[in-house]
């Protein structure tokens, strides 16, 4: 894995075919933003409140309508009544729901790491990086003495007892109605194992607005002692187990990469120490593969088998553009008139096609042409197009992989940089 002199004193560079970085960027200022308008909020609610006059012994307050359970579950199902962030419908809310609404809900929930399409600058100081285990991704919820699985098109995986707070219904594991847990996980067909990826919730807690460092701390700490990461009995079907997570710098990553772990691997995953928890895809979490840490880098088809040509899923719009599951999405091309009436096609289906010998072409860092061809109607299992990184990445893995020995030189060249400031410092 060691780069060779020339390659560690010249970094890693690459083409520009993604504004990732400028989009990690706009990420993280919006946190801060968010977090700034968070305190300021408070503040004003609690000048507000410490300002309000106190009512007299005579004075009777005049009491609150309690709104009914019914009312909730009509008004998380207008969609005007929605929030931009979905989180805002509390979890508790959300399990009460039924059929198609839990699924549309709980298939917008997860974060969706974007593949690796450039190195982010600070690699080492910045991120963590583990090994990604080879599974079933989903949402664990732990509510009311029961405890579900959904995947992430929202349908249920599984239904069981747990040992997580309030998971079952036990003696020891009673608790109160808001004792819910979230999280976030990849189940483990081989050893039937839930490998906790992420702590979104704990015990009612939210941990969304908390950073990737603390949640990561959370994990790690809170897990062991509920008993969930016992080998399964009575009261708790499966097994919960953390996945080691390491500083990205060389250590970190060789140990990510050749390590040894209880799975099957399935790439690297990268998590901005700094990230919060955002539902949909975030450039501050990336998956990146090759063949030594996964088996599958280039997407097959349904017979397991690596198509000539790439393929790609895009979501047909009422204007007829085709685009990708990004916010906001990215437009691909646009289809005439006269295909949609031939194919029969309807606005909100995935398509699927293929990308031909034209390949696509790049300008700052944005597709100005890709040459599609239509080949049929994804799955309708299927819970989103595919993003403009995975595209980007799986472009890349046929014609010029992004490859461990370019990771390793960007570490190795920002530790020069770092050994090259101190000597600065010290003269």
């Amino acid at each position: 894995m060691a780069p060779n002199n020339e390659v560690r004193r010249q970094g890693f560079k690459r083409l520009a075919i993604s504004d990732q970085q400028r989009r990690r960027e706009i990420a993280l200022l919006r946190q801060s933003q968010q977090r700034r308008d968070s305190q300021h909020h408070a503040r004003s609610l609690a000048s507000s409140v410490l300002s309000l006059p106190t009512p007299s012994h005579n004075q009777q307050q005049e009491p609150q309508p309690i709104q009914e359970e019914s009312e909730l579950e009509e008004s998380a199902e207008e969609p005007e009544a929605e929030s931009s962030s979905t989180r805002d419908f509390d979890v508790l809310g959300a399990s009460k729901l039924k059929g198609a609404e839990a699924r549309k809900w709980f298939s917008r929930q997860l974060m969706l790491p974007e593949w690796m399409i450039d190195i982010p600058p600070r690699l080492n100081h910045d991120w963590y990086v583990y090994a990604r285990p080879s599974g079933k991704r989903c949402f664990v919820v732990s509510s009311d003495g029961t405890t579900v699985s959904r995947l992430r098109n929202g349908s249920i995986l599984h239904h069981f007892p747990s040992a997580l707070p309030n998971g079952a219904r036990t003696r020891d594991n009673s608790g109160s109605a808001q004792s819910y847990c979230l999280l976030d996980c990849i189940f483990h067909e081989h050893d039937q194992t839930y490998y906790v990826i992420d702590m979104v919730c704990w015990r009612g807690y939210s941990l969304y607005d908390c950073t990737a460092e603390f949640r990561f701390f959370w994990l790690n700490s809170k897990l062991a002692e509920t008993g969930a990461c016992n080998p399964p009995s009575m009261y708790h079907k499966y097994k919960f187990s953390v996945v080691p997570i390491y500083d990205c710098d060389q250590m970190g990553l060789q140990t990510a990469y050749l390590g040894t772990v209880p799975y099957v691997k399935d790439g690297l995953s990268f998590y901005n120490k700094h990230a919060h928890y955002q539902t949909g895809n975030t450039p501050l979490a990336l998956v990146w593969k090759d063949g030594n840490c996964s088996q599958y880098v280039i997407d097959t088809d349904s017979k397991g088998q690596v198509p000539p040509h790439q393929q790609v899923v895009l979501v047909l719009n009422e204007d007829g553009s085709l685009t990708t599951s990004d916010d906001p999405p990215v437009v691909f091309e646009r289809l005439s008139h006269e295909i949609i009436l031939k194919f029969d096609l309807k606005p909100g289906t995935f398509l699927r096609f293929t990308i031909g010998d034209g390949g696509m072409s790049f300008v700052d860092g944005k597709v100005e042409k890709a040459d599609l061809h239509y080949t049929n109607q994804a799955y309708r299992a299927r819970a989103s197009a595919d993003s403009y990184s995975k595209i980007l990445f799986q472009y890349t893995a046929r014609h010029a992989p992004l490859r461990i020995e370019d990771l390793v030189a960007s570490l190795s060249s920002l530790e020069d940089l770092v050994e090259e400031a101190r000597d600065v410092e010290m003269t």
